[in-house]
This record gives C-alpha cells, structure tokens and sequence, in this order.
C-alpha cells in the first residue's frame, strides 16, 4: 500500500518536472489546463487597463512605452527563474546556457576556442551550437505580437474592449489554432478541436451584430440630449465634445496615480446620455464623429498578427521544419520566450517612439520628456505589461505540454474582458434588450468554444521529440 501511494506521488511529482532534478517544465495535461486558465485571466485583464488610461486621457503611446518595459521585465523574471531551476541537460540546457549558444558556431576556429575557454566556468559545455533559425522564428513571433498589441491599443478605442478583443481573438483561433494543429503532427484530437474553432466563428458574426446594435443604442441616447437630434452618421456638435485638459497641478503633480484612479470611479450614471459625452471629454483619442467601423478595421488587422504569432513560437521551440543540425538542442521554451519579448520590446519602442512626435488618429504630439514626466496613470500601465508577459509565458508553457492549438483557449479572453467592461467601464449598461440577447448569446459560444478547445489538448512526448526531432503522441 505505502509502495503504491509513493509510486502515485512520484508520477504526480514527474508530470510538473521530468527526473525532479532536471529543469522544470510543465508537463501534464493538468498542469497545462492550470496555466491556461491562469493566463486566459492574466490576457483579459491588461486590456482593459489599457482602456481605463485611455478613456481618461492619458496618450497610448505613454501607455504602451512602460507596458513595453515590464512586459520585457516578465519575461526576464520567468527565465532567470523557471529556466535555471533544477540542472540542465544537453538536450535541454538551462536558460543562461542556452543563450550564450546562438550562432557562436558560425565564429572563426580561434574564436571558438577563446569562447570556449572563457566560458568553461560557467558549464557551458554546450554553448558552440547554431540555434540561429530558432532564435530567429522566435523573433518573429515578438514582431508579430508587437504590432498587433500596437493596433489594439487604437481599436480598443473605436470598437470597444469586449467587440475588439472577440474580432482579434476569434481571427487568431481560426487561424492559428488550424495551423498549430498541423504544426503539431495532429496532436489534438480534430472532432473536438474543429468544432470548438466553428463556435469561435460564430462569435464573430454575433459580435458584429452586438457592435451594430450598441452603436444604435447609443445614438439613441444622444438623439435626447439637446433639442438637437444626433443622427447616425453625422457629427456631434463639437462643443459638446472639446477636448479634456489637464490642469497644470495635474501635470506637475508625481502621485496623480491617486488622481486618475479617483476620477476612474467618479463619473456620471453608466449607460446614459450624459455619461457618453463626459467619456468623450476625457478620453485621449476621440472617437465620436468618425467612422464607427474604423474599430473594426484595425482590430482585423490586429487579428492577422495574432494569428501568426503561436505557429512562429512553434516553430521556435519544436522545430517541425528541421532547420536545426544534428543535435542542436531545440530552443527550451523559457529561451524562446525571452527572444520572442526582447523582439517584442525593440519594436514597440521603436514605433511608439516614433508616434510620439508623428501621431496617429488625431492624437496630440509628444515627446520623449513629456512622456518622462508623466506619471499620470504609470503604475497602471507597468502592471498591464507584466500582466501581458506572465500570461503569454504560462500560455506558452501550457501549449508545450499539451499542443499550442489548445493553449489557443486563452483566446476566450473576451469572458474576462466583457466582465470589467461591464462592471468597471459601464459598456451595454442601458441599452436595448436586442443588445442584451445578442451578447448573450457571444459570451455563451465563447464559453461552449473554449471548453471544447480544452477538451482537444493532447500530450507532448518529450522524450521522443528530444530524441527524434518531433514526435507526439495523441491523448486517448
């Protein structure tokens, strides 16, 4: 009996870290399903920070600039920590290990042999390897995931959070979750996976319907606002909607922090007319007036660089199309996730960057030491970055254990989003009963898509896929 119950508790102990004294990588199902569902919270929540710095008034790019910062942080954290925890091994080397590996293997004999000698002490008996189409794949997927993080922030403002994270997130599942699938030697079980991708569809088509209904609603409410009707498609009078400016004890002040979360639960009765354009008054970009479905827009672009990201990562830490010689070890998903978030970072700082003195969307123009200086709302936008970094590395490390089409079940973060859109934002408070049907009935195909997603995950057979290149298995 004692012999049993030790023999549980160390397979239970195996399915979290292979051998106990090896690295630490997640490797069950359940383990896999508990990241998920702690990154699905993490992916929901940075959104709608995001929106909340936006809606009062500070400027996107100040924002994303120190979401930018500790969005690299995390990252830095979860390999110095997860990726040196327990000793490597030459098929999977430590995090520091492994870094020090790239392309040194194309470097003159001398300087191999220099490398090799200063770099002895640290165990770096693996280091003269050519990793560089890993590192490079790994790249990618942070440029991928740069830009449509950058076009987000902008459609987040014209669609809203719940209609722009359900566009992005249903283009990435249909799209990505397919070629993951593929990517993955079928490792998912497609009579459930499928299925749960076509409920991902359907969303799209009802979140449209929801966007259109809203919209009416709105203008509804604004029709009685003066003796004036507001028609769809014509321009508010704009002295309702002047822009908000700060006061200048708000511009020098160093614990607005304090300031923007008081006026965050200060505002006019959610849902009515009045509400509409204290909003419009204090948001950084102006939406009223404009092109409703220049949301939708950006948010489908949004969605195509989503959709592209997960398969690069893939490719990065399994290497299905064999780039990698002979036994270079396949880049450990802590690496690949540094590369993927350091490549992530320079593009984000580059294009914000640029935005400031060159914005988009009418937004006002900046500079590098206003944007120093503003510390309106930054500790808001340095814990979205380390929300965002936390919640891609668990998705990461849960599709490593149990096939990246199912760690794609993050995408139902529009369940987290749509709840602070509702509770904290006033979003569909006072509006139509149609409204309410129809959202319903989108929050219900994300849950039923999302469950089916997870019911699909597989099992990685790390063993054979060390050992062969990529071999996995199907979970019965």
């Amino acid at each position: 009996m004692h012999a049993a119950a030790a023999a549980a508790a160390a397979a239970s102990s195996s399915s979290l870290s292979r051998g106990g004294l090896d690295m630490y990588m997640v490797e069950s199902k359940a383990g896999a399903i508990v990241c998920i569902l702690l990154s699905l919270f993490f992916l929901g929540t940075w959104p709608a920070i995001f929106t909340h710095l936006e809606r009062w008034g500070r400027l996107p790019q100040h924002t994303y600039l120190d979401y930018s910062i500790t969005n690299l942080i995390a990252a830095v954290i979860v390999a110095l920590t997860l990726g040196e925890l327990g000793k490597g091994t030459p098929s999977e080397p430590n995090f520091l290990d492994q870094l020090f590996q790239a392309g040194f293997s194309t470097l003159g004999p001398h300087l191999q042999s220099f490398l090799e000698l200063m770099f002895h002490s640290f165990s770096c008996e693996y280091m003269l390897q050519d990793n560089w189409p890993s590192v490079l794949f790994a790249l990618s997927s942070g440029v991928f995931i740069a830009l449509g993080n950058l076009a987000t922030q902008y459609a987040l403002a014209f669609a809203g959070l719940s209609i722009t994270l359900v566009v992005t997130a249903s283009m990435t599942v249909i799209i990505g979750t397919s070629v993951n699938y593929y990517l993955d030697d079928k490792i998912n079980k497609a009579e459930i996976l499928f299925p749960g991708v076509g409920c991902f569809i359907v969303a799209v088509f009802i979140a449209s319907a929801v966007h259109a209904s809203n919209e009416e609603d709105k203008m509804q409410k604004l029709s009685f606002l003066s003796d004036e009707k507001v028609e769809a498609g014509t321009n508010i009078p704009s002295e309702l909607f002047s822009a908000w400016e700060r006061t200048p004890s708000e511009e020098s002040s160093h614990n607005e922090d304090v300031g923007v979360t008081s006026r965050f639960f200060e505002k006019a009765e959610a849902g009515t007319a009045h509400f509409l354009v204290e909003l419009e008054h204090k948001r950084a970009i102006k939406v009223f007036g404009k092109n409703k479905f220049m949301g939708l827009g950006v948010s489908i672009f949004a969605g195509l660089c989503f959709s592209f990201f997960s398969p690069l990562f893939n490719l990065a830490t399994n290497d299905q199309f064999h780039t990698l010689k002979e036994g270079v070890p396949h880049l450990t998903v802590y690496t690949a996730f540094f590369y993927f978030s350091v490549s992530c970072f320079l593009v984000s700082a580059f294009l914000n960057v640029g935005f400031l003195y060159h914005p988009m969307m009418g937004l006002p123009e900046s500079s590098c030491k206003s944007y120093a200086t503003d510390w309106d709302g930054r500790s808001w936008a340095l814990l979205s970055g380390l929300l965002c970094g936390f919640g891609n590395g668990l998705q990461f490390m849960g599709g490593e254990a149990a096939g990246y089409a199912a760690a794609d079940a993050v995408q139902a973060l529009p369940l987290v989003s749509t709840f602070w859109a509702i509770v904290v934002f006033g979003e569909y408070q006072r509006s139509s009963r149609r409204t309410y049907i129809l959202l319903g009935s989108m929050l219900f195909m994300f849950i039923v898509a999302v469950l089916l997603l997870m019911i699909s995950a597989g099992h990685r057979d790390y063993d054979s896929a060390l050992s062969s290149g990529l071999s996995l298995e199907k979970d019965s």
